[in-house]
């Protein structure tokens, strides 16, 4: 027969590791870039931008349309390597296991 008490120890241990582990995360800051480097774009963990900076030769009334697309692509590659940060953090406390519906709260 399992040890239940030892289960229930195992997933105690498991919760404070992604507890954690979702504090650290939620620190780290990652960079997002376009328009070869010249929009960069700071997110936290938690998805919240952090910082903006814009290459002042993008700054034309006449090209709105394509600044706010360099932003958008920026944001979008920082919130590809927040994502990524976050399956490598999950993997680190879970072993590797493949837990379907574990995923960080935010």
């Amino acid at each position: 027969m399992m040890n239940i008490q030892g289960i229930m120890k195992q997933a105690q241990m498991m919760q404070k590791k992604m507890e954690e582990a979702q504090e650290k995360a939620a620190q780290e800051e990652v960079n997002g870039t376009s328009g070869g480097g010249m929009v960069n774009v700071t997110l936290n963990g938690k998805f919240e931008m952090k910082k903006i900076s814009l290459d002042k030769s993008l700054i034309n009334a006449d090209e709105v349309d394509i600044l706010e697309d360099l932003i958008m692509a920026a944001y979008n590659d920082a919130k590809n390597k927040v994502d990524e940060n976050l399956n490598k953090t999950i993997s680190s406390v879970t072993g590797g296991l493949n837990i379907p519906g574990l995923k960080l709260p935010f």
